[in-house]
């Protein structure tokens, strides 16, 4: 189903001010790696850097850093304390253990790099303006140990506000004669007893190229976020409060203060609200509860998300709210999102112009601009599934060879026209499930994999085939939608079903 310009969102996701949660996700997103002036650091091999400030503040599992340091074996560590010492390479735990080497630490790539023969280069620096900075570590071209000939680059970005951690995986290639190849991309806490590692990417000997991924905390932030631009740069706006009510869905009562509710003295005018701080917490009293509601003024002229959409215009559904417009229901609102649509396409390569005139591109003239539609050629298959090489990049694809992306025709959807044979031998049931999911192959072709992607295009399992039924647990899933890739020996096809 196509979403359509009314949006929605749980607002548990939104965020600017709340409560610190550490439960981790990770989600795969488009291939963006930064390029642009860093600053080099000394490459002795497995060291820790010295000490380097953040230019902000950063929550890591529910507390703030303004210090790390950078580990030559691709990581990240927020354990100052280890500043100029020694770095370790070998592991065999997968993550999370607490006997794991490495702890609180953002783990890139970590493996056993040669940084001592001037080859490659490690080196960091900060892009963005406040308050929507990022802190990028990238490491070029690092030799494996044991292995000159292969190679190791990608990069660690950390964002400002939104507290989230993305890996670009640029070329990882493998060393399987030294530490068996070992290699881990994820997250680790301070015990070691929690953590998360990229699907496919824990402890183990593997190769990624042009691969990125998203660790982010569902739920983060649970008060009820209201930004809106600042149209004279003072920092103040006037809100409408009812924008607030609808979207909480009750009767409110709106306070500028505990104090003001205690006294029961709410705010006059709730549909003309100024602000007097940036930002400024009040408070709503309706429906059995009482909810806080952060209301924050933001430079507009600034693209937070560099996806060549004006900030102004990602208030999608035009309440003022930008807080609320969250396109692909990832917990990202549009303005910090630069896949809004959550397709696997950037948005700005997206957000453009049909021959130079002031409408946006829509290449199935359905009344959604390609940026916001998750299926940009109307053929029922969603654009990250149209990623017929697998690289995590529907862009490159292009099956008949006339220079148009497979995800802008309807007549190459593959899975879908060519293989209504096998889409209809092919059962999977019960649908919705909570527990288990059973794919029964009816046909006379065999199943060679099959593949389970959350929405946002997260491969979040993968099964060989081979048997006439193959039941697999979803029981660990959470709630919501995904989609089911099954690939024969002749053919692609994809289903949908619902977790409950």
């Amino acid at each position: 189903m196509k979403q359509k310009y009314i949006l929605f969102l749980a607002f548990s996701f939104l965020f600017i001010k709340g409560t610190a949660q550490s439960n981790y996700a990770v989600a795969a997103i488009p291939y963006q790696p930064f390029t642009g002036s860093l600053t080099s650091l000394p490459t002795n091999d497995d060291m820790n850097s010295g000490v380097i400030a953040l230019p902000f503040n950063f929550d890591y599992y529910g507390v703030t850093y303004n210090q790390v340091v950078i580990s030559t074996n691709g990581y990240i560590d927020f354990r100052t304390n280890l500043a100029n010492t020694y770095s370790p390479f070998a592991f065999s735990q997968t993550i999370p253990d607490a006997a794991f080497p490495v702890k609180n630490a953002i783990l890139g790539a970590y493996t056993d790099l040669n940084n001592y023969n001037g080859e490659g280069f490690v080196s960091y620096g900060v892009y963005g303006a406040a308050p929507y900075r990022k802190f990028v570590v990238y490491f070029y071209n690092n030799s494996l140990f044991a292995c000159t000939a292969s190679k190791s680059t990608f990069q660690m970005v950390l964002s400002e506000t939104t507290n989230i951690i993305d890996v670009q995986l640029v070329d990882k290639q493998a060393c399987a004669t030294w530490n068996s190849g070992r290699t881990v991309t994820g997250l680790i806490n301070l015990a070691g007893d929690a953590g998360i590692a990229a699907p496919g990417r824990n402890t183990g000997s593997w190769t990624a190229y042009h691969e990125a991924w998203r660790f982010y905390r569902p739920g983060y932030y649970t008060n009820y976020t209201f930004v809106r631009c600042d149209d004279d740069t003072d920092g103040l706006q006037v809100f409408d409060l009812s924008v607030a009510a609808n979207d909480l869905g009750g009767n409110f009562i709106f306070y500028a203060s505990l104090d003001d509710m205690q006294n029961n003295n709410p705010i006059a005018n709730p549909t003309a609200f100024m602000s007097t701080s940036n930002p400024q917490t009040i408070y709503a009293m309706g429906s059995g509860m009482v909810k806080p509601l952060s209301l924050s003024v933001i430079d507009c002229s600034i693209d937070a998300d560099d996806d060549s959409v004006a900030t102004d215009l990602e208030d999608a559904n035009g309440d003022t709210n930008l807080a609320n417009d969250d396109t692909d229901f990832d917990g990202m609102p549009n303005y910090v999102d630069n896949d809004d649509d959550g397709d696997m396409i950037l948005t700005n390569l997206e957000y453009v112009f049909n021959n130079k005139v002031t409408t946006l591109a829509d290449t199935d003239n359905d009344g959604i601009p390609n940026y916001l539609d998750n299926d940009d050629d109307g053929d029922g298959l969603l654009t990250f599934l149209e990623d017929y090489n697998h690289d995590g990049n529907p862009a490159n694809d292009d099956t008949n060879g006339d220079g148009v992306a497979d995800y802008l025709q309807t007549n190459v959807a593959l899975g879908i026209q060519p293989n209504t044979a096998i889409t209809s031998a092919i059962d999977i049931y019960p649908n919705p499930t909570s527990d288990v999911l059973n794919i029964k192959n009816n046909s006379n072709d065999t199943i060679g994999s099959i593949e389970i992607y959350s929405i946002n295009g997260a491969k979040v399992k993968q099964h060989k085939g081979n048997e006439s039924i193959t039941t697999i647990s979803v029981a660990d899933l959470q709630t919501g939608v995904y989609f089911v890739k099954v690939t024969t020996n002749t053919s692609t096809s994809n289903y949908k079903f619902i977790k409950n």
